[in-house]
């Protein structure tokens, strides 16, 4: 009964606590709050294994992972509870405590974030108390007293009966308030339409797309589109209330915008390839889409900011997002004349919530930690040398270049084929300097001249295919690209961190032998 208490104390706590959070911010509920916490303590080399081990489900694991702790705790505290009752209240207060201080150590944090934690804390240790004082009273069924044991033993029961059903209530309540929270950015979502670009981009030029079975789209649709960031809850911002802030180092004229002052500048629209930096060697998180936005750079010399090249004295374009994420960008790149943007469309859609709904960077030719920030809410002028953004400061490059990468798509690793003529195809990127030639070897052997799909500008992927005679056996595929610059992408493996990983893409695969 002890075990059976602890565990519904703690659901009625995290539902109390949700339904606070729900109140206020969604990330301020224990579950998040800690999650986060652990994300930010986490080894920069568990990280990346926990992408490489669990994609883009990371975060639900994470967050199973955190209820399934907590699930233990709440056994054992109930057990306690049993033998010594004010310490397991004390243990209980103690969790509410480690909850409210990490709601506190996340970015944009106010006290009242430490409410859930605490209500969730008060909440779970008075049903505890309810539960193991009835659980005290009940007696093994003996002799004459059987029948007054079994009677408490049904009263528990109906205790923890009644406890759940209040508790599914308030996780219900918490729940449709939470919807109703974010109502109004899913309205103004709906309401937003894109405009009309100034500057459209043509269309995909005819052979970008190969079209080779096992090989994805040239454009890589929003839903399919990879999502590597820190946010266990997405932020859903509403864009009629959404303001960007620009000031700093070497701004003459800081601005404060809304969308609709954002949007009356000229709308431009690119095709641009992003990746990620814990993107491994052959890795998925690579994606191409068809943007639609602001150019970052003239809105910087709007604001009277000049690149170093031109005497500016600021460096870095800190980016700082709804919940308190910062990325740093070198402001020369920002303003080199690249298609660098303040996005608000994605593939002719407004961006999705998890996207970055509804303003978000992009900066072809650099990862997306020191570039891509999601859910933009302002934007600081400052210096490497001044300020470590929040990446930086756990290990990674102050600034990172995309490496030149190319990687087999099919045969897929480990495939079992048929003798006889098979395509080999992919993808490879070089942005901001664009695939000039791919390669593809077997077993060691030859390099040999795969076909190129034509190409979308500098910033995108570029598409490519090698029909391989392939002969019974086990074989190793590899593949190599050059970029623009003629430079020949390297063959020495690295790992992701500080910078990007390097290194060619092998797939081994089975040819069948003949009948």
């Amino acid at each position: 009964m002890g075990a059976v208490g602890g565990i519904v104390a703690a659901v009625a706590g995290l539902a109390s606590a949700q339904l606070a959070a729900a109140a206020g911010r969604p990330e301020a509920s224990p579950v998040t709050a800690v999650g986060g916490a652990v994300v930010d303590l986490t080894p920069v080399a568990v990280r990346e294994w926990a992408i490489r081990l669990f994609g883009t489900s990371d975060k639900l694991v994470l967050g199973l992972g955190i209820l399934a702790v907590l699930a233990a705790l709440a056994v054992a505290t109930g057990l306690l509870a049993v033998r010594h009752l004010p310490a397991a209240l004390a243990v209980t207060g103690g969790f509410g405590l480690v909850g409210a201080l990490a709601a506190l150590s996340r970015p944009e944090a106010s006290w009242r974030d430490a409410l859930p934690s605490l209500v969730g804390a008060l909440v779970s240790a008075g049903v505890l108390y309810l539960l193991v004082t009835a659980a005290r009273r009940t007696r093994p069924a003996a002799g004459p007293q059987g029948r007054a044991g079994s009677m408490d033993r049904r009263r528990f029961g109906r205790l923890v009966v009644a406890v759940l059903a209040a508790s599914a209530g308030v996780g219900l309540g918490a729940r449709r308030l939470g919807a109703h929270g974010s109502a109004d950015a899913t309205a103004s979502r709906a309401r937003f339409r894109l405009p009309r670009p100034s500057v459209p981009a043509p269309p995909v030029p005819a052979g970008a797309d190969l079209r080779v079975p096992g090989l994805g789209p040239f454009l890589t649709p929003n839903q399919d589109f990879y999502r590597v960031d820190t946010a266990l809850v997405v932020p859903r911002v509403d864009a009629d209330t959404w303001r960007l802030r620009i000031h700093g180092e070497g701004v003459t004229r800081p601005l404060e915008l809304d969308l609709r002052q954002l949007l009356a500048r000229p709308v431009v629209e690119h095709d641009i390839t992003l990746t990620c930096v814990s993107n491994e060697v052959g890795g998925p998180y690579a994606g191409n889409a068809r943007w639609l936005g602001v150019r970052l750079g003239d809105l910087l010399r709007e604001a009277g900011v000049r690149p170093p090249s031109q005497g500016g004295t600021a460096d870095q374009l800190v980016a700082r997002s709804v919940d308190g994420m910062t990325i740093g960008t070198p402001v020369e790149a920002v303003m080199d004349g690249r298609a660098a943007l303040l996005a608000v469309g994605m593939n002719g859609r407004p961006l999705p919530f998890a996207h970055g709904f509804p303003v978000r960077m992009v900066v072809p030719g650099l990862y997306g930690y020191v570039s891509a920030c999601k859910w933009l809410a302002e934007l600081r002028l400052t210096t490497f040398a001044a300020y470590d953004a929040y990446w930086v400061r756990r290990s990674w490059a102050q600034q990172a270049v995309i490496k030149t990468q190319a990687r087999i798509d099919t045969p897929r690793p480990y495939a079992d084929l048929s003798p006889g003529r098979v395509a080999v195809a992919g993808v490879a990127w070089a942005q901001h300097r664009g695939i000039e030639r791919v390669q593809v070897r077997v077993d060691g052997g030859a390099w040999q001249e795969a076909r190129l799909g034509t190409a979308d500008g500098v910033d995108t992927w570029r598409q490519w295919v090698w029909p391989w005679q392939a002969t019974p056996g086990r074989h190793t595929l590899e593949v190599r690209a050059t970029d623009g610059t003629g430079a020949v992408q390297t063959g020495v493996r690295t790992g992701t961190v500080p910078d990007g990983a390097t290194g060619w893409h092998t797939v081994d695969v089975n040819v069948r032998a003949l009948g």
